[in-house]
């Protein structure tokens, strides 16, 4: 059985590309450092061109699309290449679509009967989101008691000071988050110093084996 999508590594960097020829440096810089599972978010005209190159090009990496919202968009990032699907939230006609696609996929949720709703429909990994404004790690901590067979990717408001008590829930496999792929550093291309942040984020992982 492969690995699952929350198991791959303590952090999923959550990337907003704007301009296609980043998608690869800035794959292999998150890759080196230790962050290989890559969300491309469709918030951008370039998005599926960047998972297609990232695809094409960077092998290593296991390239995914955020922000999915509609069966179609789950049709056109399948088809350009990725690996997995992430939506914010989720209807009946989207997760049909997501669980048809063939590749692993994180529904959004932040309500109790949301995430009753998908392990009603056999799904047990979500993404939680927003996670801050929707009640945080203390929000997660409810989860866990009656619903611990639910384990989630928490995303928004997550960052390097908080990663690690998200990261120590039972019920969190791992976190999305956007603070090693600072602004001024992309502008720059400065992708030496996104692998050096992406590397502190992978080292999450050791930290949590020690809480």
């Amino acid at each position: 059985m492969a690995p699952s999508l929350l198991d791959l590594a303590p952090v999923v960097p959550v990337v907003v590309i704007e301009d296609a020829s980043d998608a690869v440096p800035l794959a292999r810089a998150l890759v080196a450092g230790g962050l290989p599972a890559i969300e491309v978010t469709l918030r951008t005209p370039v998005a599926l061109d960047a998972i297609r190159a990232i695809a094409g090009e960077v092998p290593e990496a296991l390239v995914g699309a955020g922000t999915v919202i509609t069966p179609d968009q789950v049709t056109e990032t399948v088809a350009a290449g990725a690996r997995f699907l992430v939506s914010p939230g989720w209807t009946d006609v989207l997760l049909a679509a997501m669980q048809a696609s063939g590749v692993p996929f994180l529904p959004g949720v932040s309500t109790t009967s949301e995430v009753v709703a998908l392990l009603e429909r056999g799904v047990t990994e979500m993404k939680f989101f927003p996670a801050a404004a929707a009640g945080g790690m203390a929000y997660l901590k409810s989860l866990a008691g009656p619903l611990p067979q639910a384990r989630f990717c928490p995303t928004g408001g997550i960052g390097p000071e908080n990663a690690p008590e998200y990261l120590s829930l039972p019920n969190v496999g791992c976190v999305g988050g956007t603070w090693m792929l600072p602004t001024d550093a992309i502008a720059a291309r400065d992708w030496g110093r996104v692998e050096a942040l992406a590397r502190e984020a992978a080292g999450l992982k050791t930290l949590r084996t020690q809480v």
